[in-house]
């Protein structure tokens, strides 16, 4: 699985004009799944976010989690971050999970961190989908399961 997370002031998601999802502070994630993700992967994935130190304690510095601070979490499934742009001039995505298998594995993603107790929205799978968010700090991160499994994690 792959995510780019934001430290959010705020941000929401809309469908056909209308608001599906929306959170006040937190973290805003695009999220992707391979073929090869399994429900561990899934739940790693989701502990590292939902535990990240990246909020500011009171000295400033990052030592606060999403926990930590009672942030909330929006979850947006973006397959285009398993692009592969090496060859000519059109991505390629087929690193990227079919539906029928990246729907119930966002959904499981999105379950678990309830079950975590973080107030989580989410976009809506296979969507065209607007993104407002206000980045704070900026602080963004690339996640990427497959470079945990290689010893870079």
């Amino acid at each position: 699985m792959r995510a780019i997370i934001q430290r959010v002031a705020s941000a929401s998601v809309t469908v056909a004009e209308q608001i599906v999802g929306q959170i006040n502070a937190g973290l805003l994630v695009l999220l992707a799944v391979s073929p090869s993700d399994s429900t561990d992967d899934l739940r790693k994935l989701a502990d590292k976010i939902l535990n990240l130190r990246i909020f500011p304690d009171d000295q400033d510095r990052f030592d606060r989690s999403l926990i930590d601070c009672h942030g909330e979490l929006l979850v947006v499934s973006q397959f285009t971050l398993y692009a592969d742009t090496r060859k000519g001039r059109r991505p390629s995505f087929v690193g990227a999970a079919a539906p029928a298998l990246a729907e119930p594995m966002v959904e499981q993603f999105i379950a678990y961190c309830r079950e975590q107790g973080v107030t989580t929205a989410s976009g809506q799978f296979g969507a065209a989908m607007q993104v407002q968010l206000i980045n704070d700090g900026p602080v963004t991160i690339i996640l990427d399961t497959a470079e945990w499994q290689h010893g870079r994690g």
